[in-house]
């Protein structure tokens, strides 16, 4: 799949083939398979796939969902910014994964633009302070880092991006 030119974005449907998507993480595996259709019945998260010429063959996907962020988690920096005592919207990539067969061909920036791209237009309508993920080890933090994500001082591999930030990211 040439991902620039064939690549298209969808929310998760019925005729994709999540059985047989494999990352190589069998947790993540295990979420698009049996939990990403249940958590958007039940709206908990929304599940975007990216697809190539086989519009059934998942090359990636990401899930969106709404957080809120502890001030007292912030770095100094941020959190004296910010009014204390109040709930910090947030938005949270809550999966990001790419089809093994396609690893090496940019797809995780592609799926992590989209994101920001729907989280920005969505933060214009109901406020986000930030965009936050959990990286699942520490390559996955190396990649979120050379976006401009900042870790949390306190939380092991959880991390931030201000929405200014995502939002020159995304346009």
């Amino acid at each position: 799949m040439n991902a620039t030119a064939t690549a298209v974005f969808e929310p998760l449907g019925k005729h994709h083939d999540r059985a047989a998507f494999t990352c190589g993480n069998n947790d993540i595996d295990a979420y698009l398979q049996n939990l990403a259709t249940q958590d958007e019945r039940r709206n908990l998260a929304r599940v975007f796939v990216l697809v190539g010429r086989e519009p059934s063959r998942i090359a990636g996907f990401y899930s969106l969902t709404n957080t809120r962020i502890d001030i007292g988690e912030l770095p100094e920096g941020q959190a004296r910014k910010l009014p204390h005592g109040r709930i910090i919207p947030g938005a949270l990539i809550g999966q990001l994964a790419i089809s093994l067969d396609k690893k090496g061909q940019d797809i995780g920036e592609i799926l992590l633009i989209d994101a920001l791209k729907r989280i920005v237009d969505a933060s214009e309508i109901s406020a986000v302070y930030a965009v936050v993920v959990d990286a699942i080890d520490e390559k996955a933090v190396a990649f979120y880092q050379r976006y401009g994500f900042i870790k949390f001082p306190k939380i092991h591999h959880r991390l931030f991006l201000p929405i200014e930030t995502a939002r020159q990211l995304a346009f």
